[in-house]
Parts: C-alpha cells; structure tokens; sequence
C-alpha cells in the first residue's frame, strides 16, 4: 500500500461515533507502529485533512474536507453523481428507476431513468410530492426519521388514494417496524393502482435519512424472481451511490443489507 493510501486509510477510521481518535488507537485500528502513524498524521495536519486537539492531542478531521466537499458538491451535485447508477438500476431491473430527496417536512422526486425493456412503463414526471404513507419511498424515509417527525406526519391528514391505501397510524407504525427489520420497503397499488414499486433509504454523512431509491413496476410484471433481483439491485445502487455523496450507512442497516445481499447468491 501507498504512502498515499495508508494516510487516507487513517482518515476513513474517523466515524460518527468515534470522531476524535489518540495516536495509540490510530496505529493500533490501521495495523502500523506508531511511528509510520505519526508521519502520516502530521502530513495530513499540515496538509488541513486532520487536526489535533490542544486539550486530548487526540486527533479528528481537519477543515480542509469540507472545502474539498464544497467543491465537490460545486461541480458534482448529488444528482449529478447518483445519475449513472440511476440509469444503470432502470437497466438491470428494466424497470423506472427513481431518486428523492427529503426537503423540510416534504419527500420531493431528485430524478428519474426509465428502462427501454419494455412498451409500458411507469412514468414519473407528474409526480410533486411522495406522500410518505402511500409509497414504498416515503415508507423508507420515514422508518428511519426520529419519532418526533414520524408522529408530525401521523398527525397530517394522509388520503386513501386507492383501495389498498394505508391510512390508519397504528398499522403503519407496525410497517415502518417490520421495514426496519427487513431493510427495505415495498408497496402494492398503495399510490397508482397496479404499481408496484421497492424502496431502500439514503443516508448523509451523519448517517442521516435524507433521501430514498426506487424502483416502480406494472404490478403484473413483478413475481418472485423480479422482486428478488430488484431488491438486491436497489442495495448495491444504493450502497454506490451513499458513497458518492459521502454518506454514512447506519451499522445495523448495513448487516441487513449484506446479509440480503448473501442470501440473493445462494442459488434458488
């Protein structure tokens, strides 16, 4: 590995929970002697990409990231950089394939790639708003949004806009559960009649819900091989596309997702 490499490898141990690290603990998490982690350290304070703090002389994260985030950002937005693999799930699923972001108390679509696999598809540009209790992404969202802002939305008036639509809070909270479980949402005709339509969420740098990837389908094209594929095709999207925009995936959901990415190459 790479002087480069190795110094790099230092700043990816800095995590949410752990955002201050001692030189002993460094060397110790990336397998060097404390001597090779100082240098790289003290290289990557004069460079701004860490910092050491006066009182600890532990080290964290140095400013200089978030001027590099900025510029990133400037030149990469997030819809920008998650669009190849949007096009790339519409592909493998032949499927619509779509991204949303939360924007205050509002799930808003990001953008959309449709498959060419097909004569009929799933359309998306009239879509304003997911409601959050009518599809599976605004089901993603908010499974993992603080109570608080789960029980704002309860408290909001939620339309039955077709038969199979859920709108009473209690079922919905049970739902929002068994997602937490499973990793990921799905819904059946909830929002348009015969659509079917899969959701995973997305998560910032804090490791906080911020978005969804979807999938919607004719209901009649979707069985259990399909379902299957798009599953897995939406964790691995996702996983990608977490990482572009510097994104934190919650630990637990993580060990979901690999252990139903393990599953999915078990043959059937």
């Amino acid at each position: 590995m790479s002087t480069v490499l190795k110094a790099l490898h230092l700043l990816d141990l800095f995590t949410r929970s752990q955002p201050q690290i001692g030189l002993s603990d460094l060397a110790r998490l990336a397998g060097v002697n404390k001597a090779t982690c100082f240098r790289l350290m003290a290289d990557l304070c004069a460079a701004g990409l860490a910092e050491q703090v006066d009182a600890s002389k532990e080290y964290r994260l140095g400013p200089a990231l978030l001027r590099l985030a900025a510029l990133r950002e400037a030149n990469v937005p997030l819809r920008d950089a998650a669009l190849p693999d949007l096009q790339a799930l519409a592909r493998q699923t032949g499927e619509t394939a779509h991204l949303s972001l939360l924007v205050g108390t509002d799930l808003r679509p990001l953008a959309h790639a449709y498959s060419s696999a097909h004569a009929s598809k799933i359309t998306m540009e009239d879509v304003r708003v997911f409601p959050f209790h009518a599809t599976s992404s605004g089901l993603a969202v908010l499974t993992f949004q603080p109570p608080t802002f789960r029980e704002a939305v309860f408290a909001r008036p939620m339309p039955a806009l077709t038969a199979q639509t859920q709108t009473d809070p209690a079922m919905l909270r049970q739902r929002l559960g068994q997602i937490e479980r499973q990793g990921f949402a799905e819904s059946h005709g909830t929002f348009e009649a015969d659509v079917t339509s899969f959701a995973v969420p997305l998560f910032d740098a804090l490791g906080r819900c911020t978005g969804a990837l979807s999938t919607a389908a004719v209901a009649s094209r979707v069985g259990p091989a399909q379902s299957r594929l798009i599953r897995t095709a939406l964790i691995t999207t996702a996983r990608r596309i977490i990482a572009l925009w510097g994104g934190c995936l919650p630990p637990t959901l993580d060990t979901i997702w690999t252990a139903s990415e393990t599953l999915a190459q078990e043959p059937t």
